[in-house]
């Protein structure tokens, strides 16, 4: 190539070369769900791993004579009936939630990615394995939780045990489905024709297409894992009743609840604000990632 040629196609490669970071920024940014859920997020990400600088009070510590008070200047969101305060406890709460949330996202993406797969790509195990996971997803999700809570006993690892096993199933059909979808197309032909194993071409031609909706799958089990592990909470299988969480203090107040309705109320605007934080980021992931919603 000239030095001529060099100049005039220079400039074009180095206008040229950066603009798809920016592009695909921009269209993050532009998205409203993204960036409202996202924010959500953030914030209580922040709350949790602030939580020791930014509660008033020990959670754990007992106060009789401050019990049931009022939302006030000692006390933001007030006190339950132990004389516990309100704003702490749901601060520290927020730490088991996201941890079973994030925990059981990041398991369920390994197991489903796992089995998903081998279904995919195993003819002869895919129906073994399918019929495993339509067994899983007769019963409802919670049920099931409910049951392996009660075999394994309280605990927060025992709930992190026992979400990714019910939430698994779906990830692993939606990869196995996506699976299913790609790998009779040509590239992926002539990759096997080429020689390749089929553990090669798994991981190098067929894992990166299930990113985008595994994303996705991902931002809504989260959602799922902190629904679930408050519901636990609140009927008394899951997190020990002294270790402060969204569903162990909603449970706590749901005894006090016309003399003292905050108790029960901000741990479930806290968790209503969590939920709703991932599903609009989920739903925004899907409208950037799924290119029959992308709007041009």
């Amino acid at each position: 190539m000239t030095d001529a040629a060099v100049d005039v196609l220079g400039p074009a490669v180095a206008a040229g070369a950066p603009s798809t970071r920016p592009r695909w920024l921009r269209r993050l940014l532009a998205n409203r769900n993204v960036v409202a859920g996202a924010l959500i997020l953030l914030a209580f990400v922040l709350a949790a791993l602030l939580a020791g600088t930014l509660s008033t009070h020990n959670p754990t510590r007992l106060e009789p004579a401050a019990r049931l008070q009022p939302p006030s200047a000692r006390h933001f969101l007030g006190t339950d009936e132990f004389g516990r305060d309100v704003w702490s406890l749901v601060l520290h709460g927020s730490r088991i939630s996201l941890l079973v949330g994030v925990t059981t996202m990041l398991l369920t993406s390994v197991g489903g990615i796992a089995v998903g797969l081998v279904a995919g790509f195993s003819r002869r195990l895919d129906t073994v394995v399918m019929r495993v996971m339509d067994g899983l997803m007769a019963f409802p999700a919670i049920l099931l939780a409910i049951a392996l809570m009660a075999v394994r006993g309280s605990g927060v690892w025992n709930v992190i045990f026992a979400l990714p096993i019910v939430y698994m199933p779906r990830t692993a059909m939606l990869i196995r489905s996506t699976v299913l979808s790609i790998r009779e197309l040509d590239y992926v032909q002539a990759a096997r024709a080429l020689g390749r194993e089929d553990a090669g071409i798994a991981v190098r031609h067929i894992l990166p297409n299930c990113v985008g909706p595994l994303l996705v799958q991902g931002s809504f089990v989260f959602a799922y894992a902190i629904l679930a592990e408050a519901i636990l909470g609140f009927l008394g299988v899951g997190v020990p009743p002294y270790v402060p969480s969204w569903g162990n203090v909603i449970a706590s107040g749901k005894n006090v609840i016309r003399e003292a309705f905050w108790v029960s109320l901000f741990p479930g605007v806290a968790l209503t604000l969590a939920g709703l934080s991932l599903n609009l980021l989920g739903d925004g992931l899907r409208d950037l990632l799924d290119p029959r919603l992308r709007v041009q």
